[in-house]
């Protein structure tokens, strides 16, 4: 008889919450047998069964319910382990961070050095998306930290609000009013975020509001692409401040004014708050510390 160990209790607590064996794996970074062999492993040391195995999937047994009590437990008490007795240096784990284009193309870099820095054993896996995306994927477990427009209205997701971005609006820079008003530049089409994003619906409503349902808007998935396409001429946009900068000093583009901007966009780094993760919570904080280092070099 094999002792039990925190794998077979993980992967135990990992298709009780997860709902099966496939979704527990993807979670865990595992494979399905692997995954398998560590709860048939944890049965035979019990010399119980804790899943019955039907058409339906799988479902606690009696003695199966009652280990769940004790297995949160168990985890509870190697996460307060985890928190307060051992070194971070030596902490291994698998991290899986969601964020928008917006993050990864300012702070990003530089919180997953400091996070590599903190956890040398850490591995991170990147998710670039929208924040819609996230959110669905952080909801379903599929990630584990979404740095996304937030927050997430969810009583089960922890927020931590972080420095938002300024929008201005830009033009090429070779491009001229027709009446020298800086608002006839909104007749042009305006290169925008994504369908389905709050920064796409918001502006919506307000080029409705303010120029009329003659708008044109062309929506994009790339923010690169959005800075690109107003340097060719196309169109004009509402972009961050922070990410506009090289294109201006180069004098690619330029700002205008029309009267007028859209609100800042607002972002969180938010995450499941169970199970409780030392590791997470650090990293949420982590994130919070260089986008307000970030926003105080802007």
């Amino acid at each position: 008889m094999t002792r039990i160990n925190l794998d077979q209790i993980s992967a135990f607590l990992s298709v009780v919450r997860f709902g099966g064996v496939n979704k527990a794996a993807r979670v865990l970074n595992l494979t399905q047998p692997a995954v398998t062999s560590r709860i048939k492993n944890l049965e035979e040391s019990l010399s119980k069964s804790l899943f019955d195995r039907g058409p339906g999937g799988l479902r606690l047994t009696k003695h199966g319910e009652l280990f769940l009590r004790y297995a949160e437990r168990f985890e509870h008490l190697a996460e307060m382990v985890n928190k307060n007795v051992v070194d971070p240096e030596g902490l291994e784990g698998y991290l899986r961070i969601g964020a928008s284009e917006t993050i990864t193309q300012c702070w990003l870099p530089d919180f997953v050095t400091r996070l590599h820095k903190k956890f040398p054993k850490l591995e991170v896996e990147i998710n670039v998306d929208i924040s819609v995306n996230l959110r669905a994927a952080l909801l379903d477990r599929e990630i584990d930290l979404a740095i996304l427009l937030g927050p997430v209205s969810e009583y089960t997701v922890n927020n931590v609000d972080l420095p938002g971005f300024e929008l201005a609006w830009y033009v090429a820079a070779n491009v001229q009013p027709e009446h020298s008003n800086p608002s006839e530049f909104l007749r042009m089409p305006v290169l925008t975020y994504a369908r389905n994003t709050r920064p796409y619906s918001e502006l919506k409503a307000l080029l409705l509001e303010r120029v009329g349902p003659d708008v044109r808007m062309f929506p994009s998935f790339s923010l690169s692409a959005c800075f690109r396409l107003v340097e060719s001429g196309i169109g004009v946009a509402a972009l961050p401040k922070a990410l506009a900068k090289p294109y201006t000093d180069a004098g690619k583009i330029r700002e205008f004014d029309p009267g007028w901007v859209p609100n800042p966009l607002s972002f969180t780094a938010s995450y499941l708050g169970d199970p409780k993760s030392h590791m997470i919570e650090t990293a949420a904080r982590m994130a919070f510390g260089v986008a307000t280092e970030f926003d105080g070099d802007q």
